[in-house]
């Protein structure tokens, strides 16, 4: 009896042990991400902007590398840059939507990461992105959707986080041309039509951005329609519940037409009712913006004259944007600051940021960080800053500033900027042996089998794209036809005959030239790369570039060029 009654005991005490909740750290479910490149002091101005208390939420560090593993397939290495500075702070919620407010991100909007969050397959979720000072804010996306992974406990789907990505490239792509809200406009509206009647036919989906386009008085090209079209027949394919997107889609509509409070009744209900199913607590409304300083440009799915109030509508669709006219709408080196305006901190610094001083601020007031989010990352900040830029320029006498106007693309068009900025990507790839970048312009592209040292692939990439600029200005115009041209286009020709003296194809290299100690095999096969590649750019090719294909003489495999698996997004005959 006494043993039975030992074993009852110990039972009724397991039952005791799991029925009592076991004690967790407060706002688990919280999660904020930062930059690894900032600085001690800047990471606790963040803590202090998301009121988040460093002993309550996780935080998680977004480097440079998780940009790239997000960002590289469609963007450059240059337009994602080499630091990481964008913050946010996610908690999701049982209903209400996706709720974003940004602050000092002046390219990628609140609206456009609602939107790409949604792709992503994130249906409720409150999210705020934010860097102590004025970025693009490309890398914001990276860090919420690790940020909801993390708070959430779920994995979301690795398809739709690349279509998500994918899908902020596109609208910054279309906004260079439209504006940031046309873009986000068009393409949120076709995706509550689309994805709501399942229309998986491409025709019928550019037919329905096009009509799109026209009801909101917005003239698109064929190449952005085809593009917003891909894009979306690839979201349509992932079978969406457009229940669980409507009201994060409807939501952004409403902002984008900035429509009066009584239009917004039904929304307020909905927020009512996710308060009273949550902790009652919005992270996007308490923030204190005054750490960041005055003239802090905010968006807020939630209040549509928040951009405008601030400025924001003006850098979004004003003169931050001429800084990336270079084919897409996301500037270079969006994240490590190498571009005015980027790096340089505002001068007037709240006092509270200024008394900061790693650890010390973090116990002040229960918003810093712990010490080992501590000094390490300082040290990046400036290693990585503006010193960086001196030491890649060392290694050749033509200076960054000679550089940049040697390069200059202000003069082109549109059209001729998209081209150059491909071009770009592929000298990145090539010449300098990155695969990634590579493969973003060259679908199956396998690594270079000519390898460079870093000094001749930087000065071989300027020589091949001062050329390619020249051509691009002139337009083919000066170009006289002769005999031996193998293109149809000018430009090409034109390009063709540079090449071959860039490559020392017809004739052995000077003593000065680039490629002097390289063998002519190897000389041989960068050209045929090079120009295998601007066939495909301006669509073209030749029965000697065909033969090669076909007994494997060009350094890429066949897969890598057939019509089939080659990026038709990028390089398709239409869009040039």
């Amino acid at each position: 009896m006494k043993k039975r009654s030992l074993i009852v005991a110990a039972l009724c005490s397991m039952c005791l042990a799991v029925s009592t909740p076991m004690p967790v750290m407060a706002d688990a479910s919280k999660v904020v991400t930062l930059g690894a490149d900032l600085t001690d002091e800047q990471k606790n101005t963040m803590m202090k902007y998301f009121k988040a208390d460093a002993n309550q939420v996780q935080i998680i560090t977004v480097n440079n590398q998780d940009e790239r593993n997000y960002l590289g397939k469609y963007i450059s290495s240059e337009q994602i840059g080499t630091r990481t500075l964008s913050c946010a702070y996610v908690k999701p919620t049982q209903s209400g939507g996706i709720k974003v407010r940004t602050a000092n991100l002046n390219y990628v909007t609140c609206n456009m990461l609602a939107n790409a969050l949604s792709t992503a397959g994130i249906s409720n979720c409150e999210a705020v992105a934010a860097c102590p000072y004025e970025v693009s804010g490309t890398g914001a996306l990276t860090g919420v959707m690790m940020a909801y992974e993390s708070a959430s406990g779920k994995q979301l789907d690795s398809t739709k986080k690349d279509l998500a990505t994918k899908e902020v490239v596109v609208t910054g792509d279309v906004a260079k041309q439209v504006g940031g809200d046309n873009a986000t406009n068009i393409i949120n509206q076709a995706k509550l039509q689309i994805i709501g009647d399942n229309v998986q036919n491409a025709d019928e989906i550019y037919n329905i951005v096009n009509n799109i386009a026209v009801q909101n008085n917005v003239s698109l090209s064929s190449d952005e329609l085809t593009t917003i079209t891909a894009l979306l027949q690839e979201i349509v394919q992932q079978n969406y519940d457009i229940q669980d997107m409507k009201q994060t889609l409807e939501s952004i509509q409403q902002n984008l037409n900035k429509t009066s409070d009584d239009d917004n009744s039904s929304e307020s209900e909905d927020d009512m009712a996710d308060e009273d199913s949550s902790d009652g607590e919005d992270i996007t409304e308490d923030v204190n913006t005054d750490v960041l300083g005055d003239d802090v440009k905010e968006s807020y799915t939630e209040d549509a004259g928040m951009a405008e109030a601030t400025g924001m509508t003006e850098s979004e669709n004003g003169d931050d944007s001429d800084s990336s006219d270079e084919g897409l709408g996301i500037p270079d080196a969006t994240e490590d600051g190498t571009q005015d305006d980027y790096y340089e901190e505002p001068s007037e610094t709240p006092e509270e940021t200024d008394s900061a001083d790693g650890s010390d601020s973090s116990s002040d007031d229960g918003t810093g960080l712990p010490e080992e989010n501590g000094e390490e990352t300082g040290s990046t900040d400036e290693s990585n800053g503006e010193t960086t830029e001196e030491n890649t320029d060392s290694s050749d006498q033509t200076t960054t500033e000679g550089t940049e106007d040697a390069l200059n693309t202000d003069s082109l068009d549109d059209a001729s900027k998209a081209q150059f900025e491909q071009a770009k990507q592929f000298c990145q790839g090539e010449y300098k042996g990155d695969l990634a970048v590579l493969q973003a312009v060259v679908e199956n592209a396998q690594q270079p089998t000519v390898t460079l040292d870093a000094d001749t692939a930087d000065k071989l990439t300027r020589k091949v794209l001062e050329a390619y600029l020249n051509v691009l200005k002139d337009g083919g115009v000066s170009y006289v036809p002769a005999d031996t041209d193998v293109y149809m286009t000018a430009q090409l020709n034109m390009i063709n005959n540079d090449m071959k003296k860039i490559f020392s194809i017809e004739t052995e290299p000077a003593a000065d030239d680039i490629l002097v100690t390289r063998t002519a095999d190897e000389r041989q096969t960068l050209y045929n790369d090079t120009m295998k590649f601007f066939e495909k750019l301006y669509g073209e090719t030749t029965d000697d570039s065909a033969q090669q294909e076909s007994a494997g003489e060009a350094s890429y495999d066949e897969e890598s060029y057939n019509e089939e698996s080659y990026n038709e997004e990028t390089y398709n005959e239409e869009t040039y």
